[in-house]
């Protein structure tokens, strides 16, 4: 079975179509490999291959105005699948929709990018408008 790695062309022309004015929020929900699949057949955990895609995109990542709002650690599925859990969550900042295009199309993320592939057994990347904290649910 294949995960949930990459966006589909018809996901990602959404994403750029969609291009309003402001920052976005990406929430990144990511589960590893046990082992990293590398077309290579270099060895490294899924961790292992995910923390050297961190390294050599945080040059990228940085100097477009990315940055990480929120993190967390995964402790268990309250609602939702039961078997599902990810092994990192967090929610990257970008400037605007062109930084996040003008990222991934930067020869030095596309470079990175690979241990990514190599690492990720499945993912979800949910695009979110920044929006006010409140007190309560609801909007409140």
């Amino acid at each position: 079975m294949t995960g949930h790695i990459d966006p589909t062309k018809e996901d990602f022309a959404a994403f750029r179509a969609n291009d309003r004015p402001g920052p976005i929020h990406m929430l990144n929900l990511v589960r590893f490999r046990d082992r990293a699949a590398y077309p290579d057949g270099r060895e490294a955990t899924g961790a292992e291959a995910y923390a050297a895609y961190g390294r050599e995109s945080h040059p990228v990542f940085s100097r477009l105005g990315g940055r990480i709002v929120w993190r967390g650690n995964f402790e268990l599925m309250l609602i939702g699948p039961g078997g599902e859990r990810w092994d990192e969550c967090f929610i990257a900042e970008y400037p605007s929709v062109v930084a996040f295009v003008e990222m991934i199309r930067d020869p030095l993320y596309r470079e990175a990018v690979k241990h990514r592939q190599a690492a990720v057994l499945e993912s979800r990347l949910v695009r979110m408008a920044p929006a006010a904290a409140g007190s309560g649910f609801g909007g409140t």
